[in-house]
């Protein structure tokens, strides 16, 4: 798996998980939603920037965007 396919996948695992659209994520952090819809799959590669971001309104630290972890959701705190 590469680090876009990781990002891309937990990108829409922590995005959905808080209940928000892709329309919403982009919204909150000042980014495009066909942006954010591109690195969900795997089209562009965000910025680290960027990354800030969207760690940033969904949360999470930046890391835990491009750590491997299993499929199932993760757990909201």
């Amino acid at each position: 798996m590469t680090i876009r396919d990781i990002l891309a996948r937990n990108l829409r695992t922590y995005r959905q998980a808080r209940g928000l659209s892709q329309e919403e994520l982009a919204h909150r952090a000042d980014i495009d939603r066909t942006y954010i819809s591109s690195i969900e799959r795997c089209q562009y590669a965000a910025s680290i920037d960027v990354l800030e971001r969207l760690a940033r309104e969904l949360g999470v630290r930046p890391s835990a965007l491009l750590e491997e972890m299993p499929r199932e959701a993760p757990s909201q705190k």
